[in-house]
């Protein structure tokens, strides 16, 4: 998170004036008086001219905002936030131990997911709109660990203590009194958001395997039956939980357009250590039964124009980018969509074979390989190739991937003239089955 290299006390000033040992002293009127003679061969009764120093400008006033202090305290715990962290976690169970069995056995696949969440939250406390959004999302998330609106003033109580612990050079009555007006604001949002979602939506699905395909010896792509109807938009993402890793949620892509049959695929990577990945890669069979969050994220197709598509997507964040060409083709309008498909090796085009069939059925799709090493295909890294196809500034972009695709494709379209809001993709800390 963006915060302040520096942080100064809880409203406290220092005076901008001249201090004292300077070349006049203050007496006790308030007058300036003339020092001593510093020579000895100086006459006690010579008259010092007085010197003449330019005015110096008033020192700015401090920002004492509720904002300013919330972004004070977070730049003063960014340097330790694991030891922060840890001590919310530990106020947490200690104060309210039978909030534990919400979160998973292993609490390392949790870290600061929720911590950091609530401090996500906090640097848009003077962004309404956006924090709106992010908490709405968040709180209807939260429905499938089991919270409830009773859990929320423990979490917050175990928020306070930990900041006020471990930043105490910021912290005092009004940086308390602003977390406590912040985090009210936070959780008033997520419980409301919950409430709405409880009358018309599952706190999760249950979705059967009935699909398991291996590509690579560590891609699969795993279908799943959901138990009711489950609606979503082509772009989108969600949750997903093993049975064998309980309360231990990852994120993946939709890897195709809403379908008549109410099927969803997903493409996995397993990674070290990943224990979702590797579960859903290696251990997952037809017939097991997962379990879906709601569906989330913005990465989607705005059907009122007409302007041109250009998707970049790198390993299996070609999954949302395939649902996106079949939601275009679904939608019926033509439009030009340019696919840059990029992998370390041929051998990581997995599913370069469905992106050519599609584009021998319809004229306006474009799909290029871009690959890191190897001869086929368009070489070196997937942003920096789009630069050698012409101008996409009336495109509008999305690019999914890799947390570091996503930045460097982000700079490059800035760089190439793209308008921000014209870029799309998911945030970077709830990527397509991001990291496990």
């Amino acid at each position: 998170m963006e915060v302040p290299a520096t942080a100064s006390g809880d409203g406290d000033r220092t005076d901008g004036g001249a201090g004292g040992g300077g070349w006049f002293a203050r007496t006790p009127g308030g007058a300036a008086s003339v020092p001593a003679p510093r020579n000895g061969h100086e006459s006690a009764s010579r008259s010092v001219p007085p010197r003449h120093h330019p005015q110096e400008p008033p020192a700015p006033r401090e920002d004492t905002s509720d904002a300013a202090l919330l972004r004070r305290t977070m730049a003063e715990i960014e340097p330790i936030a694991d030891t922060v962290t840890s001590y919310f976690y530990a106020l947490l169970f200690l104060r309210h131990p039978a909030l534990r069995a919400l979160f998973p056995a292993a609490m390392d696949t949790q870290r600061d997911r929720l911590f950091k969440a609530l401090l996500t939250a906090a640097t848009h406390a003077d962004d309404p709109v956006t924090l709106t959004t992010y908490l709405t999302h968040l709180g209807r998330g939260h429905r499938k660990y089991g919270t409830r609106p009773e859990h929320y003033p423990a979490v917050g109580e175990a928020l306070i203590g930990a900041l006020g612990r471990y930043a105490p050079s910021t912290w005092g009555p009004r940086t308390e009194a602003a977390w406590i007006g912040a985090y009210t604001t936070i959780s008033q949002v997520m419980i409301d958001a919950a409430t709405a979602d409880e009358l018309h939506a599952p706190a999760w699905w249950q979705a059967e395997v009935v699909a398991h395909d291996m590509r690579t010896k560590d891609i699969a792509v795993v279908t799943v039956r959901p138990d009711q109807p489950y609606p979503f938009l082509a772009g989108q993402y969600t949750a997903l939980e093993t049975p064998w890793w309980p309360r231990v949620w990852r994120h993946y892509s939709f890897a195709s357009a809403p379908r008549s049959d109410g099927l969803l695929s997903f493409h996995v990577k397993a990674v070290p250590a990943g224990w979702v990945s590797n579960a859903l890669v290696h251990r997952a069979r037809r017939g097991d039964v997962l379990r879906l969050g709601p569906p989330t994220g913005s990465m989607t197709v705005d059907h009122t124009t007409d302007s041109g598509l250009l998707c970049l997507g790198g390993g299996t964040g070609i999954a949302p980018i395939k649902a996106l060409v079949e939601d275009v083709v679904q939608h019926g309008r033509r439009r030009t969509v340019d696919v840059f498909y990029g992998a370390r090796r041929n051998d990581d085009l997995y599913d370069f074979e469905t992106m050519l069939r599609l584009q021998q059925t319809h004229s306006w799709l474009s799909v290029r390989p871009v690959v890191d090493d190897g001869p086929a295909g368009l070489s070196g890294g997937l942003p920096e190739a789009v630069r050698e196809y012409g101008a996409w500034h009336t495109h509008d972009v999305y690019l999914s991937g890799p947390p570091g695709m996503i930045r460097r494709g982000v700079d490059t379209m800035l760089g190439m003239g793209v308008p921000s809001h014209r870029i799309r993709h998911d945030s970077i800390e709830g990527l397509v089955g991001a990291t496990t």
